[in-house]
Parts: structure tokens; sequence; C-alpha cells
């Protein structure tokens, strides 16, 4: 049952960065691709109407997260703290400038949203980066489960290392070039005439930089994680996941070339997919890698709900997860095709 759990989790919170992902590059590429103020309403409009339930994949998976291991939830909320409340600011910030744009029609009302927006975006892309490569590379878990994190030491991983190091910071910089790739396609995807070739540009610059950064950070993940490797030799069927990822990068460049805008947009999303589906491959039974001591590590086992509980859970979590996919297929396809010009300010109606 801790098995279904953390496979649960795993997948909402793929499921989020593929979905809130492209929230977040659509807000990145905005001020690149957008020259005029009705290229700002398609922009906003082309995520108006799904980029809050887009949403409900975060705050699902932290109460699952807290349902099935209350343990790994008290810990990492406890050591993450603050980059917790820079993530909920982030979040609001976000949402304020979406929501608030075209309240008041005056052209600094609207310059001061815009920049809220595409820096919350930049913001939340660099922290959701540096957070996966502090799971993947471990903090220092005491004997008793807790942790705490300075900002940074002396930018190298190790025992007592800092939330910022080199490999996180890769890990934020890949994570920003990623959804920007990602945002750009949907944003392609989402328009048309000029708006839609500067999409497609950017979308296929992003493309090269996705491929370097891809590149330089695949050998390097079992050099700050040795167990990485663990499960795949144990189980070599995991190999699928990265080979999936692996796939799905060389179709985005092709579907990019050739401008097949809704190609490229399933194939970045594989490629998300792929690539955090064969890290939680690799972690597995760990949720929280201790630096300190291996045996300070919280896994599914030490650090899992009571059965009973768990148990009862699974019919609760299985009714609430059709409903979630259910509405997400409904509105997406409701609001499928490209966004006209003329369409106006989400946060307008």
């Amino acid at each position: 049952m801790e098995t279904f759990w953390f496979g649960a989790v795993t997948l909402m919170l793929a499921v989020y960065v593929v979905l809130d992902g492209y929230d977040f590059g659509v807000g990145m590429v905005y001020p690149f691709v957008a020259r005029t103020d009705e290229d700002k309403r398609v922009i906003l409009a082309a995520i108006g109407p799904v980029w809050s339930g887009n949403e409900v994949w975060l705050i699902a998976a932290g109460a699952v997260l807290f349902l099935a291991f209350p343990k790994a939830y008290a810990a990492g909320f406890s050591g993450f703290y603050l980059a917790l409340i820079i993530v909920l600011w982030l979040l609001m910030g976000r949402g304020l400038a979406i929501e608030l744009r075209g309240h008041l029609d005056h052209p600094l009302w609207r310059e001061f949203w815009d920049v809220v927006f595409a820096s919350t975006s930049a913001l939340l892309s660099i922290v959701f980066g540096a957070a996966l490569g502090n799971l993947i590379r471990g903090v220092p878990l005491n004997a008793e489960g807790y942790f705490f994190v300075a900002l940074w030491t002396n930018f190298l991983p190790g025992p007592e290392p800092g939330i910022l190091d080199w490999f996180t910071l890769l890990l934020a910089l890949t994570s920003v070039v990623l959804l920007t790739l990602h945002g750009a396609n949907f944003l392609a995807m989402k328009t048309t005439n000029e708006l839609q070739a500067r999409a497609r540009r950017v979308a296929r610059l992003s493309g090269y930089a996705t491929t370097l950064l891809v590149a330089s950070v695949l050998p390097v993940l079992s050099l700050v994680q040795p167990s990485l490797r663990l499960n795949y030799d144990a189980h070599p069927i995991g190999y699928g996941l990265p080979l999936i990822a692996l796939a799905a990068l060389i179709a985005v460049q092709v579907f990019r070339a050739q401008d097949r805008d809704v190609a490229a947009f399933t194939a970045s999303s594989l490629l998300l997919l792929g690539l955090l589906g064969g890290i939680a491959w690799g972690a597995y039974p760990n949720i929280l890698i201790a630096t300190t001591d291996p045996a300070h590590s919280l896994t599914v086992t030490n650090a899992s709900g009571g059965s009973d509980g768990l148990q009862a859970a699974f019919w609760w979590f299985t009714i609430g997860l059709a409903i979630i996919i259910a509405y997400q297929i409904w509105i997406h396809r409701l609001f499928w095709g490209p966004v006209k010009s003329g369409s106006g300010d989400f946060s307008a109606h």
C-alpha cells in the first residue's frame, strides 16, 4: 500500500508540472513574444480558463503527502519552510497578475502586472527546479527525521549542503529552459499569425537549450546521488522511463521543425513525465534522502501513516482523482483550439 501512495504522490506532482508548467512557461515567454497589448490579452486568454484548475494538482499532492507520509510532510515543511513561503507568495502574485491586469484601463497598471506575471513565473520555475535538486541530492536529516538547510554554504553537495549549490542551480536552470519550451509549445498551439510565429521561434531556441542542459544533467545525477542507480540495476524495466524522455526530446525537435504544434506540445509533456518518472524510479523507496547518514533517510516505510487509514483513504482518493481528471479533460476540451484576436483579458470577464 505504501508503494501505491508513493506512486500516487509522484504522479500527481508530475501532472502538476506538466499542466501548471505550461502556465509558467507562458509567463516566461510573455515579454518576448507579445508586441502589443492585444497580444498580451490573447496570451492571458489562452491560460485564463485553466490556470487555477491546474494548481489543484499541487494542493491535492500536498494533501495526499500529508495523508500517506505525515513524517515526510512534517520534515519537508519544517526544513523547507522559507522556500515554501516564497512559493506561496509567488503563486499569489502570479494569480493576482492574471486576475487584476484588466481591472484598470491604465498603461502603468497593466505594465506593473505584466512584470509581476513574468517574474513570478520565472522565479517559480527556479524554485521548483532547485527543490527537485535538493530532493535528488538529499538533505541533512538528523536521527529524529528533521533538518535545517542554510540558503547556501560552499556551493558544493556534501553532508551539510545549502539549498543552493552548483547542482541545484543546474537543476533550476534546466527547469527554466524546460518549462520555457513547454510553455512556448503551448502558446504556439493556442495562437495564430505573428504571435504564433514568435512563439514557434522561442520554442525552437529553447528546444536547443533543453537538449544541451538535459544532456549535461543526466550524467551528473548518479555522480551527485549514486543510489539512484540501484533500482535501475535491480529492475532494468525502469530504463523505459528515461528512454521515453529521450524519445520525447527527439520528437519535440522533429515536430517543432515541422511546425506541428499539438504534437510538439504532447512531446514536451511526455518529456517532463519521463524525466520526473525516471527520477522517482531511482529514488524509491526514499522520500527524503539523508546526506548525513543513510539510516536517517525517510522512506515509504518509516514515514508512512497507519495501514488502516491508508486502506480506507484509497477509495476516497480514487473517487476524488476521477473527479479531478474528468474536470481537467472537460475544461481543456471546452477551450480547445487557438484563441482568436479580440478575445480580451480573461481577468476582465
